[in-house]
């Protein structure tokens, strides 16, 4: 789960991580207000999911009131396109009114957990400002990285490395190690996913701080921070994923033109895989879960419809704690409760697959059996060509 900059820098601070005064604003009375309470000059900033907003035209500088004025005006309200919203661009609906930092120095910092070494990565770059993605491409050695082992989490000598990988002194590396220790101590308490700090800026004074903070949460531990679910913009999500949480599906819009409908993310993974092999490309990532029911193959059914790409859809089912006929009689239901004409190619293996085939080829719909995934795809595709 995503959350926007001000929600993000408002937790930060709450655990000792030093970012910027300011306040949130819906409207242009209220950034002009929030302006002269943080004190000009401000920078005012969009609050969308989404980076490059600096690019997009979403963060403008202010040194008068009146300018706060003209550039909240300008933002509110406006679609803000980046390299990270697509083409369609994202609504703008509040602002960050911010104050202006003394800024002499750009860095990065970063924590993410190692799936590999499953232990905590902190990375730190003096490329700050830049997407890490190009920086890790192009000049990789440019970023450090410092494994930490959750038993014993962030050591003194850890936070050290990194300040003396960014090359910090003085009072920027007292400031810069108090830093990384509190962002460690926030990322654990609050069982996040993702933390980025980009820009990550030493003031001239020598103050580290953090201008920008992207924090994200693992939706599984979610059970256990109701206040931070609290803080969950559904306008920012994508409808039909959040339309598919309410039905416990994991749905991900992609952009091509074939629904897949599937049970286990592995199994998902490697339909999705197939079709493009085939010469397709996948419409969604659709997990139905291990237990698909008439109830979850009809909702999954409605969420592909909703996507107006969608020519054709694939159903990949393996019979295992659920039994292959059973979710048969549940496709067949759910076409004839939504009343589809779109081609649909079912793939069933597992207990009772045979007799799922013979309940979909007597079923008298525009539905198409497959034995073998190769089968399957080839069909799917074969019917939007």
């Amino acid at each position: 789960m995503n959350i926007h900059e001000y929600q993000a820098k408002e937790i930060l601070r709450k655990f000792g991580v030093a970012v910027p005064n300011g306040q949130v604003a819906s409207s242009v009375e209220e950034a002009v207000a929030a302006a002269e309470k943080v004190g000009l000059p401000v920078v005012v900033k969009a609050q969308i999911h989404a980076g490059g907003r600096g690019k997009g035209g979403g963060v403008k500088f202010a040194k008068t009131a009146d300018e706060v004025k003209q550039y909240a005006d300008d933002i509110l309200g406006m679609t803000l396109v980046t390299h990270q919203t697509g083409p369609e661009g994202k609504y703008v609906k509040k602002v960050w009114i911010e104050e202006a930092s003394d800024i002499d120095r750009e860095l990065y910092a970063g924590i993410v957990l190692d799936r590999e070494t499953s232990k905590v990565t902190f990375m730190v770059s003096t490329e700050g400002g830049m997407e890490i993605e190009k920086v890790a491409e192009e000049t990789p050695e440019k970023i450090v990285k410092v494994a930490i082992d959750p038993t014993v989490g962030l050591m003194p000598y850890q936070a050290r490395q990194l300040a003396f990988a960014l090359g910090l002194e003085g009072n920027a590396m007292k400031s810069g190690t108090k830093f990384f220790a509190a962002l460690y101590k926030a990322y654990v308490a609050l069982d996040a996913a993702l933390f980025e700090i980009n820009p990550l800026v030493v003031t001239k004074s020598g103050d580290v701080i953090a201008l920008d903070a992207k924090v994200n949460f693992d939706e599984n531990a979610l059970f256990r921070h109701k206040d931070v679910l609290e803080l969950r913009d559904f306008d920012e999500e994508e409808p039909t994923e959040v339309e598919a949480s309410k039905y416990g599906l994991n749905y991900v819009k992609l952009d091509g033109n074939i629904g897949c409908m599937v049970n286990g993310a592995g199994l998902a993974m490697g339909t999705m895989d197939i079709i493009k092999l085939n010469g397709a490309e996948p419409a969604n990532f659709l997990d139905v879960g291990g237990t698909a029911s008439a109830e979850t193959v009809e909702q999954g059914f409605r969420i592909i419809q909703s996507d107006k790409n969608v020519k054709a859809i694939l159903i990949n089912i393996f019979g295992g704690i659920v039994r292959c006929d059973r979710v048969a009689r549940g496709v067949v239901e759910a076409v004839k409760n939504i009343g589809t004409d779109m081609p649909i190619v079912v793939r069933l293996q597992g207990t009772n697959a045979k007799e799922a085939r013979e309940i979909l080829e007597q079923s008298g719909m525009n539905i198409l059996a497959a034995k073998e995934l190769q089968e399957a795809a080839e069909k799917v595709v074969s019917t939007i060509k």
